[in-house]
């Protein structure tokens, strides 16, 4: 983990965390459909000038379908559910569920393989399990149809993550750029005929504009090339430390600028939620510092 490593993590973290901060300042205003559509269009916008710039083609046809799964499940589905329940739950408590999501993998994989749960992975699923009801139960926010139906939105977006990540690993073909840019112009396609069914009453501040740019340009354009330069230089096992980072960021972010109040249920599910994710994915912090032998 060298110097510039560990700070593209940091930077990594920081900004998945803040994708929350903007999508509690963004939702109220423009519902979850516009705000998931202005996202994924304002990424794969960014991501054409990159690829413009970078002079690397995108192969839209014969990867089309490949695409449209991939857009389908890792960004205009949990961005349409993350944006639904940011117009109920804190930023803090959204960016916690969001550390399920390697639970959710991990419990896809044993499912697709048809392999019985080792007891570890197991154990690691009940505190995700448990830690997730900590949080929900004693949150400072009163408990009401429309708040669980927001948690149950968060959970799901997870699960979505879990499935795009199992559907990635065998299609190894298509590289890491252009599966963001090429995903983020399918899930734009898909959300485009939504948009006419929940259009805003009234044109969005200055401030929902620049969530709104901040989210698609900086929480994944940016994002994306940071999080496919740490896969490549350090591989997955030590990218997938940031999963342990963004809560903490998104607690920090929601506290400092919206003022959200954290308590010791918020510490204690958020350490019983990344305890059970430690244990299913079988992360292990010494593996920051090992020297990686170079191949030559």
């Amino acid at each position: 983990m060298t110097a510039a490593n560990a700070l593209r993590l940091l930077s990594l973290a920081a900004i998945w965390g803040a994708s929350f901060l903007f999508m509690r300042i963004a939702a109220p205003a423009l519902g979850s459909v516009w705000l998931a559509g202005g996202r994924v269009l304002g990424a794969a916008l960014f991501l054409l000038l990159c690829a413009a710039w970078l002079k690397r083609l995108l192969a839209l046809r014969v990867h089309a379908r490949h695409f449209l799964i991939l857009g389908l499940f890792n960004s205009a589905l949990p961005f349409w559910l993350y944006s639904h329940a940011a117009q109920y739950l804190s930023a803090s408590l959204m960016a916690i569920l969001n550390a399920t999501a390697p639970l959710w993998g991990a419990l896809i994989a044993a499912l697709l393989s048809r392999q019985a749960l080792p007891a570890r992975v197991a154990f690691g699923l009940f505190l995700g399990v448990a830690g997730v009801a900590l949080l929900v139960g004693l949150t400072p926010q009163q408990l009401s149809t429309p708040v669980l139906w927001a948690v149950l939105a968060c959970l799901g977006a997870a699960l979505c993550y879990g499935i795009a990540s199992n559907y990635a690993r065998g299609h190894s073909e298509v590289d890491a750029f252009s599966n963001a840019h090429g995903s983020m112009w399918a899930a734009s396609f898909l959300l485009l005929p939504w948009l006419p069914t929940a259009v805003p009453a009234q044109m969005p501040g200055w401030d929902v504009a620049a969530a709104v740019l901040a989210l698609g340009v900086v929480c994944s354009g940016v994002a994306y090339l940071l999080y496919f330069r740490l896969l490549a230089e350090l591989g997955a096992a030590q990218a997938l430390t940031v999963t342990f980072l963004i809560p903490l960021f998104g607690v920090l972010w929601g506290w400092l600028f919206l003022h959200e109040p954290v308590g010791w249920h918020t510490a204690g599910g958020a350490l019983v939620v990344l305890l059970g994710t430690a244990l299913v994915t079988g992360f292990n912090p010494r593996v920051l510092w090992r020297k990686t032998e170079l191949s030559p």
